[in-house]
């Protein structure tokens, strides 16, 4: 059994092996793409077209579904896989979760009926673009985590960003208990801001799921 474990390691293809992390880096675009969207929303930003844009970000999480589901179905008949199969599962879910979150900040401000916008969310937004920007790099690098001297940079560096989230919910939260009055916008924006926060969180997730996966198969 364990001669036929090793043939079966030898025939394991580059083709097959590089498939779970090229599906990585295209599930991490959706990600990028997302963040991009929620970036160039607040830079814009008028109510009228918050249906277009979440319409236009339900179809990146579909996309993005789609390709998580085709690696569900691989990874089922896959009889080696490169990592452990629920390293690959929990490592898909997290991604997935980057998208959902970004999906629910524009939910919230739908639901609230958010028509001005904060000049922290703007904020926020910069640094969930700059995570996911980190997320790509991290995803180009994860083939070669065995000898890449930048992936471990990268991680730091998502890390830090998501403390400077932490930093701006906190003086976010403070400066709107501060300056609003209105108890319904006060209500809604605290919402917001803790869906921003938890888009920061999901970056970060999955940059410390990839690290540990690193040390477990070092």
């Amino acid at each position: 059994m364990v001669i036929l474990i090793i043939q079966r390691r030898r025939h394991y293809g580059k083709k097959e092996k590089n498939y779970y992390f090229e599906t990585f880096i295209k599930s991490v675009s959706y990600c990028h793409d997302a963040a991009a969207m929620l970036r160039d929303c607040f830079d814009n930003y008028t109510s009228i077209d918050l249906p277009k844009s979440i319409e236009a970000k339900h179809d990146i999480e579909h996309a993005a579904d789609e390709i998580k589901h085709e690696m569900m179905n691989q990874l089922v008949k896959e009889f080696l896989p490169p990592l452990e199969r629920e390293d690959i599962v929990e490592l898909a879910h997290a991604i997935d979760d980057v998208t959902d979150s970004i999906e629910d900040v524009l939910l919230g401000m739908y639901m609230s009926n958010t028509t001005e916008l904060r000049e922290d969310a703007k904020t926020f937004a910069k640094i969930i673009y700059d995570c996911c920007c980190g997320l790509q790099k991290i995803a180009a690098e994860f083939h070669n985590f065995r000898k890449s001297a930048l992936l471990r940079e990268i991680i730091v560096e998502i890390n830090r960003l998501e403390e400077e989230g932490d930093r701006l919910y906190v003086d976010a939260t403070r400066r709107l208990y501060m300056e609003e009055t209105d108890p319904v916008k006060i209500f809604a924006w605290s919402s917001i801001y803790g869906r921003l926060e938890r888009c920061c969180d999901s970056c970060e997730d999955v940059a410390d799921m990839v690290e540990q996966i690193v040390m477990k198969n070092s």
